[in-house]
């Protein structure tokens, strides 16, 4: 099988690092068993980026090697250590290459040595417990995931980016015209279909210096696949102007210079969008026997059309000078009239899959369907194993409104509750206004282990708030003693009235309150 050298369309399948997960940990050290959270946070994935290199003409590397995957991030550890970063993989690809999806959208167009993109975005990194920890929350004994990587799949199409574009019938002439023009050696031989790929030249005519390229394979028929120009004629869409190489010595029964002229210009025409690029003729291979007596057969023919024609050999060099310096004035005009383009920042954002609202809720066969960037990235930040977590969960989809709204639309217990993509949604029955996780006394998403009660807290707060109505004379023991007796709660008498009136006269307290570090 032969291994190709020229490769201009490819299909990528990319898939961009994960990031990696935080880690729950409590600090641990002797007679302080319970030291708090230092949970350290996973590191960001690495993320694919396409970047121009001038040095790269082909995508032959892709061809061989189809699937990319970028490195992961490293996972946080306890001591608050993050994770380390997932390394970006640079992928170059020539100038002029238009990247789209498996649909046929343009994502990008890479047009110019260093431009880049970021194709495919590394997942972040989860939160450890220390980031979660908070002074409603101190001590969560849980972490979030980190979230995966992109995954998409594109296609790569070059587009070669030349000022000028050479068409014609195959053994026109094209390559020994690039090769007499530039320094380009592009193969030539005397036999139909010897160019196989576009050839590239550097042409200098004056101040002015440009780009020409040959399009290979134009026959009859180009446009609907026939020959290799279907392959190629997209090489000629970023072209400033299009000469015509046209044979006058050509041998093929049923062909003429200027029937090969309206071959080529029908092909043109099927393909599409190249009416406004300006036209030149080049009468080539004046050298040989009776080329002249042709070229000044169909120069009438030709001019007619109001395109400047010039009788030219790419072996005696005769009439280069004058057509290179008319492909110049074509290729400074449409410089001169291009706009200038300030430098901007340019800032890709994924696309909303709520419509720019923070979600939406939609009923559907399988159940409720809620869909957005909040919702689906917190479920997949989530670890279903830890019922903690579970509940961090359940507090935040309360938070964002998702439980009001599928009330408000009708849902009810039980119901059938799917968050994100129908191809990996993750699938919850409603249970309105019900803690989820294990059961529990205080928040959900919170470490048991932490958990206090709090009634010298609350008692301190009743009292305080006593003391702006208590009668003459009565001190704070006094106001003490009788919520005590309202309550219930057994009065411990220190024996010390002014201990008292600092707030002494209380029950033990067992634990710290969670508001007065607010």
């Amino acid at each position: 099988m032969a291994v190709p050298t020229f490769v201009d369309r490819v299909r990528l399948q990319l898939v961009a690092g994960r990031g990696g997960n935080g880690v729950a940990s409590v600090h641990r050290e002797k007679f302080k068993p319970l030291g708090g959270p230092d949970g350290g946070n996973g590191g960001p994935g690495g993320s694919i980026v396409l970047r121009v290199d001038p040095d790269v003409t082909t995508l032959i590397d892709y061809h061989h090697q189809s699937r990319r995957v970028a490195p992961h991030g490293g996972h946080g550890a306890g001591d608050f250590r993050n994770g380390g970063h997932g390394e970006d993989m640079v992928l170059v690809v020539p100038d002029g290459t238009v990247v789209t999806d498996e649909h046929g959208e343009v994502l990008g167009d890479l047009v110019g040595p260093g431009t880049e993109m970021i194709i495919a975005a590394g997942g972040k990194g989860g939160l450890g417990n220390a980031a979660l920890a908070s002074s409603k929350r101190k001590a969560p004994g849980f972490a979030l995931l980190g979230e995966p990587g992109e995954e998409l799949v594109v296609h790569l199409e070059l587009k070669v980016v030349a000022d000028i574009g050479l068409v014609g019938f195959p053994s026109a002439g094209k390559s020994s015209l690039i090769a007499a023009l530039s320094r380009a050696r592009p193969k030539i031989a005397d036999y139909p279909f010897t160019t196989l790929v576009p050839n590239l030249g550097v042409v200098k005519a004056g101040d002015t210096t440009f780009t020409v390229a040959d399009v290979p394979g134009l026959i009859e028929g180009a446009s609907e696949g026939r020959g290799l120009g279907h392959d190629f004629l997209r090489h000629v869409e970023r072209c400033a102007a299009l000469v015509h190489v046209v044979d006058l010595a050509t041998m093929e029964p049923g062909r003429d210079p200027v029937s090969d002229l309206d071959v080529i210009e029908r092909e043109l025409e099927q393909y599409g969008g190249l009416a406004d690029r300006p036209r030149l003729v080049a009468l080539n291979k004046a050298d040989v026997p009776d080329g002249r007596d042709m070229a000044d057969i169909v120069r009438e023919d030709v001019a007619r059309r109001g395109w400047p024609v010039f009788t030219v050999s790419a072996a005696s060099h005769e009439g280069l000078r004058e057509l290179s310096f008319a492909m110049a004035g074509i290729v400074a005009a449409r410089r001169a009239e291009a706009p200038v383009e300030e430098s901007t920042r340019i800032v890709l954002r994924p696309r909303s899959t709520s419509g720019g609202e923070d979600f939406t809720v939609k009923r559907t066969g399988e159940g409720w369907r809620v869909r957005g960037e909040k919702p689906e990235r917190w479920v997949r930040q989530t670890d279903f194993s830890n019922d903690e977590a579970v509940g961090f969960l359940a507090d935040r989809l309360e938070r964002l409104g998702v439980e009001a709204k599928l009330v408000t639309l009708g849902a009810e217990e039980g119901d059938t509750v799917l968050i994100g993509h129908p191809d990996n949604a993750v699938v919850f029955d409603f249970r309105p206004g019900i803690d989820a996780g294990a059961q529990m006394l205080g928040r959900r998403g919170e470490d048991q282990r932490f958990t206090e009660s709090r009634t010298a807290a609350h008692r301190r707060r009743a009292i305080d708030a006593a003391m702006a109505t208590r009668a003459e004379g009565e001190e704070r023991a006094d106001v003490a003693r009788r919520y005590d007796e309202e309550h219930g709660l057994t009065h411990i008498d220190f024996g010390d009235e002014d201990d008292a009136a600092d707030g002494a006269d209380r029950p033990i307290d067992d634990g710290w309150d969670e508001d007065d570090d607010a």
